[in-house]
């Protein structure tokens, strides 16, 4: 299993654990993930969740860019659509949930996080979304949270650069709720406490909150489709053969 669930009272941790993978997200690891967070959502002795990745380096270092590097454009929507459930659920359950983000958390890293309602970063947290070097985009949900998250703005300027940023630069444009060492034990108390609050009301806070126009399934669509351009094709490829793309526009 790399994907470990364990009870602090009324608290779920969910622990991807791929640390020789820096907890990348292949498919059998994005499916558990969202099993987990299904049946959680479901759970009422679960009253808030925390997601973490093991190991102390990555909290999700982001995709398996080399079997990404294979999909054609239906393959790429169905990935997409899976990423996307499980980010959905992060964002949708009727209960907090809260990533504690250690180390790398790019690329769809860095959207489970977004989909999370609360983010706490240790000081050697490391935060983007770099696709667009890949000649990608965000697939799961990124071009959208993001700029709920931090203003269109930042958004348009982290997704079309594809830079990361540290933890104190996530904190000061709001990526991130605070920066904590040790991360893990910052999230537990957080989650403690919400625990406590009426589940109900707490339930209602969340729905009412992240009431906003949304344009994730214009998302999803469009993330499969640029599979078939030649430059997707390309960044891919250069990232798995080590090398610089070499993009041409088509």
């Amino acid at each position: 299993m790399s994907v470990a669930l364990t009870r602090e009272g009324a608290v779920a941790v969910v622990t991807i654990d791929r640390p020789e993978a820096l907890n990348a997200l292949d498919v059998a690891t994005l499916t558990e993930l969202r099993d987990r967070l299904a049946e959680l959502a479901e759970d009422a002795g679960a009253r808030a969740i925390v997601l973490t990745g093991a190991g102390g380096k990555a909290f999700v270092a982001g995709a398996d860019i080399k079997y990404m590097s294979g999909l054609d454009p239906q393959e790429a929507k169905a990935w997409g659509a899976l990423g996307h459930e499980a980010t959905r659920l992060l964002e949708t359950m009727p209960k907090p949930t809260i990533a504690a983000i250690d180390g790398f958390a790019l690329g769809g890293g860095c959207e489970l996080a977004l989909a999370c309602d609360l983010r706490y970063a240790s000081s050697s947290a490391k935060l983007g979304q770099p696709e667009i070097n890949l000649g990608i985009v965000p697939g799961w949900g990124g071009t959208q949270r993001l700029a709920r998250v931090c203003g269109i703005g930042v958004a348009k300027e982290l997704i079309y650069t594809g830079r990361t940023v540290d933890a104190e630069e996530a904190l000061r444009i709001g990526l991130v709720n605070a920066v904590a060492d040790p991360v893990l034990q910052r999230a537990l108390e957080t989650a403690a406490a919400l625990a406590e609050k009426a589940p109900l009301a707490l339930a209602l806070a969340k729905r009412l909150v992240n009431l906003s126009p949304s344009a994730l399934d214009v998302e999803a669509e469009e993330f499969g489709a640029l599979f078939a351009s030649e430059d997707a094709k390309e960044g891919l490829a250069a990232f798995v053969e080590k090398r610089a793309p070499r993009f041409t526009g088509r």
